[in-house]
């Protein structure tokens, strides 16, 4: 394994304009860095945001921010942070700043959540990644903490950032007639840039820019590297990860040995024996939750906020950045291998011993939930959220 010093790492950045930010407090500290040098603008937008020392932290830099005629916009997701009241933001708003609930909760579009997470500054510096504003996130992800990962991204990337932010912003609310009309070109997109791609999701019936993405690079791949926190791909995407391993290429999952869904975890399970009997590698990880997701394949790294499973792929709203960087797939390789010495791999042949008859039909019942119930729901809400636009007179 090859591992970079300080200085290589410093250089990578200058050159590249990526930098991976390898525990939760590292992405935190560059985050609250970023809103503390912002002179102009700050579009901040998270799953998660919680009452806690961090979220006051947060806040607080929000308000310098304001403060200082900084124009800040604050984005939080209802169903993730549902236990967090609005007055928590009231010094925020009262010093200026714009806060909204992303799809207010009603049963009819209960399913369709902004899973995103980015910080933008000025339209030229951003960071992505999977982690949330709460305090069980904090730590090195080892010894304290979940594991997980964020990225600084070049002005070009950010500058897309800002404008799909923008995009979510003006139907915070959820009136669907905006997304039913503009979709495909403003929320659902591929934003390629000179540096890389910055690819988003959204709810409805396609096409699916980001799992079509991941399957192309998947066709062509020598080697895969893919952390998951949860791990359910659709069935052409299994089938292209088994065939990197079959045409003598080196696939390695790191997959969740701790979980913050148990559900999704037992799902997962299920797809074990025929990915091993196809020599893919299957890690898990150990000390801590894992709640990292980074899909390497040879010199190609994503990072963002999805995870490799259909409400990812096509039910929430979610964003990757793609880039195709011989600096930043070593940066990558390194955090990959470092995560692995703290994994237990799964051998074949014990796992399938283990196998009793209620761990199988435990495994199926959760596939089933998860793989084939929740995108059914997501369709039927869809449908009539489009069933309603139609009748305001906005399809």
């Amino acid at each position: 394994m090859v591992t970079l010093s300080p200085e290589q790492r410093s250089a990578n950045r200058a050159g590249t304009g990526f930098d991976l930010l390898t525990t939760v407090d590292e992405a935190w500290d560059a985050c609250l860095a970023c809103i503390d040098s912002a002179r102009e603008s700050i579009r901040i937008e998270f799953y998660i945001f919680r009452d806690s020392d961090i979220g006051v932290r947060f806040r607080d830099a929000l308000v310098r921010a304001c403060q200082r005629g900084v124009r800040v916009r604050l984005m939080v997701d209802s169903l993730g942070s549902v236990t967090l009241q609005e007055k928590f933001f009231d010094a925020f708003k009262a010093a200026g700043g714009e806060f909204r609930w992303f799809n207010p909760l009603q049963f009819n579009r209960f399913g369709f959540r902004n899973h995103r997470k980015s910080v933008i500054c000025d339209d030229a510096a951003g960071i992505v990644g999977g982690f949330n504003i709460g305090p069980e996130y904090q730590g090195d992800g080892v010894t304290k903490g979940w594991h997980d990962l964020g990225m600084r991204v070049p002005k070009s990337i950010a500058r897309e950032l800002a404008l799909s932010f923008d995009s979510l912003w003006s139907m915070a609310e959820y009136r669907h007639h905006l997304f039913t009309r503009f979709r495909r070109s403003t929320i659902q997109r591929i934003a390629s840039t000179h540096d890389g791609q910055l690819l988003t999701t959204a709810p409805g019936r396609g096409p699916f820019f980001l799992r079509n993405a991941l399957i192309s690079d998947m066709q062509n791949a020598r080697n895969a590297n893919i952390i998951s926190a949860y791990f359910l791909p659709p069935r052409q995407m299994r089938r292209e990860l088994s065939r990197i391993a079959r045409r003598g290429g080196k696939v390695r999952l790191i997959l969740a040995g701790k979980s913050d869904v148990a559900l999704s975890q037992i799902a997962a399970h299920r797809l074990y024996q025929a990915f091993l009997r196809a020599g893919v590698e299957i890690y898990e990880y150990e000390p801590q939750i894992l709640h990292t997701k980074f899909f390497q394949f040879d010199d190609i790294c994503y990072v963002g906020s999805a995870n490799m499973d259909k409400r990812s792929l096509m039910i929430n709203y979610e964003l990757l950045v793609r880039a195709q960087n011989a600096e930043l797939a070593a940066e990558g390789t390194e955090f990959f291998e470092n995560t692995l010495k703290h994994c237990r791999r799964i051998d074949r042949r014990a796992w399938r011993k283990s196998r009793t008859f209620w761990n199988k039909l435990r495994e199926q019942w959760a596939f089933w939930l998860v793989s084939r119930v929740d995108p059914w729901l997501a369709a039927l809400q869809f449908n009539v959220l489009r069933d309603e636009s139609r009748v305001d007179g906005w399809d």
